[in-house]
């Protein structure tokens, strides 16, 4: 669905610099409203904070909305620097924010601007990745004596098995990649010689993690 990756879910990484502590929370966010709760509920957690600076970046490649605020910090020095970042982590869709605990030291605009760059750095560098794509549910009932032969071939065809039902056969509810179905319905009837097929269910969306 999108040729850009996002977060697969949300991290947290901490620094000191001159007894200043920053708290870099990384985020997906797949609208402007997301991203704007996102930062609400970081003021609200470090409500006691000296600063709560916030960048995001909704959608991607060409299609996309950028924010940036220095909460309070000199112009240019926290929220330019966390967007720039975001721009060059290949992220979209992802929602930032850097919180800053004063320590008593000032760190001059230069100081500022490595500090709030080096946070960002550090927490995107560590965010697991993921892709946004159309996913296909399905029901399978399944014979026990073919039951690790289909576990085998959905490990191999990245099919994510949400659910396993035991009675008379296994009932698995499946998620296939829309991609993918044609395909992996032709390799279930072909392990089970055409006594296999899916019970298609509703179409959703969902993030795939990159390794």
């Amino acid at each position: 669905m999108n040729d850009y990756l996002v977060p697969y879910q949300r991290i947290r990484r901490e620094m000191t610099v001159l007894n200043s502590r920053f708290i870099a929370t990384l985020s997906p966010a797949f609208s402007v409203a997301e991203a704007r709760a996102f930062i609400a509920e970081m003021r609200r957690e470090f409500s006691t904070a000296t600063h709560n600076v916030p960048a995001y970046i909704i959608g991607g490649g060409h299609t996309l909305t950028e924010y940036a605020s220095d909460d309070g910090e000199p112009s240019g020095t926290a929220g330019r620097p966390a967007l720039t970042v975001l721009r060059g982590s290949g992220l979209g869709d992802v929602a930032l924010v850097i919180t800053r605990y004063f320590g008593g030291t000032k760190l001059g605009t230069g100081g500022l601007v490595r500090a709030y760059t080096k946070a960002a750095q550090l927490v995107t560098a560590s965010v697991p990745r993921a892709r946004r794509e159309s996913v296909q549910i399905a029901l399978l009932e399944c014979p026990y004596p073919l039951l690790e032969l289909v576990r085998r071939l959905c490990r191999q065809s990245g099919v994510m098995i949400q659910d396993e039902t035991f009675a008379a056969d296994v009932t698995l509810r499946l998620q296939i990649p829309v991609v993918q179905l044609e395909a992996f319905e032709q390799q279930l009837a072909n392990l089970s010689a055409g006594q296999l097929s899916l019970l298609l269910l509703e179409k959703q969306e969902a993030l795939l993690p990159v390794e």
